[in-house]
């Protein structure tokens, strides 16, 4: 949906460093993942929608069957949910839909950032949830905003860093132990505004168990193009999503904003981005999905 700018020169290069070397330390789980990972990816982008956008008649599988017949391959789901995990894992085997990733769905209310310590322990405990729902159901991310630049008087820029960057720290046992990436979103919340931003947010974990999840349309609003975005992470991004954003109009259809696609399809090939891209506008049944399928095939077309 989001100022402080660092210099990156010499602090980029030793993060990329610095991540390098905690690769080495996770042993036998990246080395399987990243295995794991070119064994199981095509080279070309994998569509897919968030659950919640699915629009059906009957139950869980009834809604996969449906992503399934307008040709998406997975879906994103949030956690936590009134969702039964053991159905989710069932539809998923039986529709050959992927569930790709999860989302922690209340890092809004619950923020890693905020200052009452007790609300960051409630979030740090929802994370960890997520992660064990995104490794019940298959999935290798779990989506994660981790603050907002709200009330500078209680959490400015700095503030926010540190506290969500210290909660979020707390979890990265369990994500590897699980073998789950946790894909750190930028949104309107005036936090990570710049790609230098989110480039050092991620290095400073010295963990390559945290990535970047980019919206190729919320950054739109602070003026710097989703391709340069999308050069900058490089091998940070995780997952993609699709949506659409006017500057003039705001929100809209996919293919009817301001986003230059020809040029994020140009940068995610250059930084070998082969993932899911996952649309995330309104949604409905068959219909308004199979349109959402339409404008991100002309898209993936060009």
């Amino acid at each position: 949906m989001s100022n402080h700018v660092p210099r990156l020169s010499s602090r980029r290069t030793l993060g990329i460093l610095a991540l390098l070397a905690a690769g080495s330390s996770l042993g036998a789980w990246s080395c399987r993942a990243a295995s794991d990972a070119r064994a199981a990816a095509p080279a070309r982008l994998r569509t897919a929608i968030k659950y919640d956008m699915i629009d059906a008649p009957g139950d869980v599988r009834a809604r996969f069957e449906l992503a399934r017949s307008l040709g998406f391959e997975g879906v994103e789901i949030d956690s936590p949910s009134n969702l039964s995990i053991p159905e989710v894992v069932a539809a998923s085997k039986a529709t050959g839909v992927a569930v790709h990733g999860v989302i922690d769905s209340i890092h809004w209310s619950k923020r890693f950032s905020d200052p009452d310590p007790a609300v960051r322990a409630e979030a740090v405990a929802a994370l960890r949830g997520a992660i064990e729902d995104a490794h019940a159901v298959g999935a290798d991310t779990v989506l994660v905003v981790p603050g907002a630049v709200r009330d500078p008087a209680r959490e400015n820029f700095d503030q926010v860093w540190s506290r969500s960057h210290e909660e979020i720290a707390k979890v990265l046992p369990l994500a590897r132990e699980r073998g789950v990436r946790i894909a750190i979103e930028v949104v309107w919340n005036d936090f990570l505004t710049t790609p230098e931003q989110l480039v050092r947010y991620v290095d400073e974990f010295h963990d390559p168990v945290v990535g970047a999840y980019f919206d190729c349309s919320n950054m739109i609003k602070y003026g710097v193009p989703p391709a340069r975005w999308i050069e900058a992470l490089g091998p940070r991004l995780l997952k993609v999503d699709f949506k659409g954003y006017s500057r003039e109009r705001g929100w809209v259809a996919i293919g009817e904003g301001d986003e230059d696609w020809p040029a994020v399809l140009r940068a995610l090939d250059a930084v070998g981005y082969h993932g899911w891209i996952t649309a995330e506008v309104q949604g409905g049944g068959r219909e308004e999905l199979l349109d959402v399928r339409r404008r991100m095939d002309r898209i993936l077309s060009r």
